[in-house]
């Protein structure tokens, strides 16, 4: 089963790209040349804007009409990183290469409660655990915690606290669980299925999953099939752009907000209780529409898509549908470049950084392909005041573009390790960085 669905995932995305290349205008690869860093005035940049400690503010007012620009495929296949080339961090900072996992492309990572690694090897179908680290700055111990698994992308320890009992997978068909207490370096048993027949792949097939602060709700991101479709008329939507929400057993499944086209990142602030999404937004509208985002998601909450987007701006593929859902379609928290692919999200708990991160955001964009220039492959720090964000973000973790546009590397996770830590995963290098702070 895995085979089929990793199969039928290349076949789509061969597809996907012979389409796009007969409807877009190719940028070459010296993807440097951009009229939006060249541009001071403009909120909208490049790689070439990004760098730690800059700070980015779009708003609903900042964006263009659709078709400003023509719809342009500049993918992003990873090249090797040069010896002298390393991520970049602010200053006070370091950073060093915790991990290579080889033919292993690590995506989500998540903390146990003990302190070990838990890592979605979302394409070899398995979880992955990195524990400790040794005098040189790499794990003490790494072992395969399970697979046969389809896509896996999200990992939730439950019940949410000190001493799990089992340890929750977003496989793309459905989410599992497996019998865990605190150290098991291996699944103890075999996995249950605990939410069958979830909308499977190929195209976003990522399922993020989250619980409530409680442990009393269970949430589950469920990214589009399509770009945008007409979902009057589009069976294969059903319970696809949206957040599902489920009691822990895997009962009482229902829609918690919808509109959402590719919500895969999802965690709860652990101040508030609020659940909060980061999100790819459509594609071919132009270079700079419309924006990806970060967001607290309102239960109930309608977010735009297809009709919508950024609030009541339609979509001009649908002219004149659904004017009643016009006012309804909510701005989101944090407007980010359009076409980043921001991925996973993480609240800084720790006590390592300075005081200011904590409370604050991280989110790993994983760069974009349908803009004429190279935008995300970083690291981002979401302000929070108060639980709440303040629509900036500051770029962390960068260096992840070469000077000649090339990529290396494509951040996809993010988490606080127990010394307080940050920990990056990588799927363009296969690696897993670790961000300290130097104390002064």
């Amino acid at each position: 089963m895995k085979r089929f669905y990793q199969g039928l995932a290349v076949a789509i995305a061969l597809v996907f790209v012979l389409f796009v290349a007969s409807r877009t205008e190719y940028a070459g690869a010296p993807a440097g040349a951009s009229s939006n860093a060249a541009d001071t005035t403009s909120p909208f940049t490049d790689f070439h804007g990004e760098a730690p400690g800059n700070v980015h503010h779009i708003t609903p007012a900042d964006l263009p009409p659709p078709y400003a620009t023509k719809s342009s495929a500049l993918f992003g296949r990873p090249v090797a990183r040069p010896a002298d080339v390393w991520p970049q961090a602010p200053a006070g900072f370091k950073v060093s290469l915790y991990a290579q996992t080889d033919k292993d492309a690590p995506r989500t990572i998540i903390t146990a409660p003990n302190g070990d690694l838990f890592v979605a090897a979302t394409n070899q179908g398995k979880i992955l655990v990195f524990r400790g680290i040794t005098s040189d700055g790499k794990p003490e111990q790494t072992e395969e915690f399970a697979s046969g698994l389809n896509l896996p992308f999200g990992i939730a320890f439950y019940p949410p606290g000190p001493n799990p009992q089992y340890v929750y997978i977003g496989d793309t068909n459905a989410v599992v669980r497996f019998p865990y207490k605190n150290g098991d370096l291996k699944a103890t048993g075999p996995s249950e299925v605990i939410v069958p027949n979830l909308p499977a792949g190929p195209n976003h097939f990522a399922r993020g999953v989250v619980f409530s602060l409680d442990g009393k709700k269970m949430f589950i991101s469920v990214g589009s099939h399509t770009n945008v479709t007409d979902i009057d008329t589009d069976t294969s939507e059903f319970h696809r752009a949206d957040i599902l929400v489920a009691n822990p057993d895997g009962s009482d499944l229902s829609v918690y907000a919808a509109g959402i086209r590719n919500g895969s990142g999802v965690t709860v602030n652990p101040q508030t209780g609020e659940l909060w999404t980061s999100v790819n937004e459509r594609d071919e509208l132009g270079d700079n529409l419309p924006p990806d985002y970060i967001t607290h998601v309102q239960a109930g909450g309608f977010y735009g898509w297809p009709w919508y987007y950024t609030g009541g701006n339609p979509d001009p593929r649908f002219p004149g549908k659904h004017p009643e859902l016009k006012d309804k379609a909510i701005v989101p928290d944090v407007l980010l470049e359009p076409h980043n692919a921001s991925l996973n999200i993480t609240f800084y708990e720790g006590k390592q950084f300075p005081k200011q991160y904590r409370g604050q955001l991280f989110a790993a964009e994983h760069g974009s392909w349908n803009r004429s220039v190279r935008t995300g492959y970083e690291v981002i720090l979401v302000p929070m005041k108060n639980g709440h964000a303040t629509g900036e973000y500051q770029d962390f973790l960068t260096g992840f573009v070469l000077p000649d546009g090339n990529v290396w590397g494509r951040p996809v996770g993010v988490a606080v390790a127990s010394d307080g830590s940050l920990m990056v995963t990588d799927d363009g290098s296969n690696s897993i960085w670790r961000v300290t702070y130097a104390k002064k």
